[in-house]
């Protein structure tokens, strides 16, 4: 689930977070191999508590279960950090001698897109220090709003996200925007591969979730006009790519003041352009802005207890809007 590139033969490679991994297998053990140093996944055996495992720079297999009753047993594997440094690849399993993967399991027909920034990522959920710098050991995509809502609605979930980018800015970058913001990168399978680009019909998505302007409005450098604008391109893009799915702009939860504001107006300005063209499925949805009430992650991002409230908050959204039960 998720972005993959098969471009290398007996390797999968990824870059972006949420990339999953769903297998049913025989035995009483297993081992995952992966490229060394590819970062952090979240492993759930048999619908057991989730835990993680690390692959340090020249870790290249994991032990993700071992003593288990014999017979037939299920893993599902999430990428949890951004990969576009790490170049994660996954290479396969290690079962017991004369154990084979059983039937795959059926993932949900109901599909949601997630398209975001470094809160879609989860960086510094795993912090309560706002003072902490980025670290890949603090963040960690499976306790992020996206992935609980995925979770809650049992729907597949695909994420393009990465810290620091914008709809037309990214962070720091001059006030007249920047050439690699997301829209610029969406058609990449590999978030830093510019020569293979991402095959859409391999995942049509029900609903798409656009999370971005954080950083565009950061620093208080960003020109109006030009916002729009961003949004304005990127939502023509992505109706042309996706005819019939559901379009959702989303605020939440760095934001508040005058960017809050201005990231809203533009919002609303397209969508109102879109709905006056026809276009009656494009939404906005506002995730509640953090007060420090439920704790402050690294680098002033979203505590886990904030991506908890606002994936609340969306699930009986998306519940609502798409008829899911």
């Amino acid at each position: 689930m998720g972005r993959i590139s098969k471009r290398i033969p007996h390797a999968v490679r990824f870059t972006y977070p949420g990339v999953s991994i769903f297998a049913n297998f025989e035995g009483t053990s297993l081992q995952m191999l992966t490229s060394p140093g590819c970062g952090s996944f979240m492993v759930e055996i048999d619908e057991q508590l989730p835990f993680r495992i690390n692959f340090a720079e020249k870790d290249s297999v994991q032990t993700l279960a071992e003593g288990l009753l014999a017979g037939v047993h299920r893993v599902r594997i999430m990428y949890v950090v951004e990969g576009y440094e790490l170049k994660p690849s996954f290479k396969g399993f290690y079962l017991d001698k004369g154990c084979r993967l059983a039937e795959a399991p059926v993932l949900p027909e109901r599909r949601i897109e997630f398209i975001g920034n470094s809160i879609t990522c989860g960086y510094g959920v795993e912090s309560e220090n706002p003072s902490d710098p980025f670290s890949y050991e603090t963040e960690n995509h499976f306790y992020t709003y996206a992935a609980r809502t995925a979770r809650a609605l049992q729907a597949q979930h695909l994420v393009v996200a990465r810290s620091g980018i914008g709809i037309y800015r990214n962070y720091g970058a001059p006030r007249e925007g920047s050439k690699d913001c997301l829209p610029a990168m969406y058609e990449q399978t590999l978030f830093m591969d510019s020569t293979e680009h991402w095959n859409h019909a391999l995942y049509t998505p029900d609903v798409v979730c656009i999370n971005l302007g954080t950083n565009d409005t950061s620093l208080d450098n960003y020109d109006m006009h030009l916002l729009t604008e961003g949004y304005r391109g990127f939502m023509k893009r992505l109706r042309a790519i996706y005819p019939k799915a559901k379009l959702v702009l989303l605020t939440g939860s760095m934001m508040n003041g005058k960017p809050l504001e201005d990231v809203k107006k533009a919002m609303d300005t397209v969508v109102r352009e879109m709905h006056a063209k026809g276009d009656g499925v494009v939404y906005r949805f506002d995730m509640s802005p953090q007060t420090g009430s439920l704790g402050i992650g690294a680098s002033y991002h979203p505590s886990m207890r904030q991506h908890q409230k606002m994936a609340c908050e969306l699930t009986a959204f998306l519940k609502d809007l798409m008829k899911w039960e």
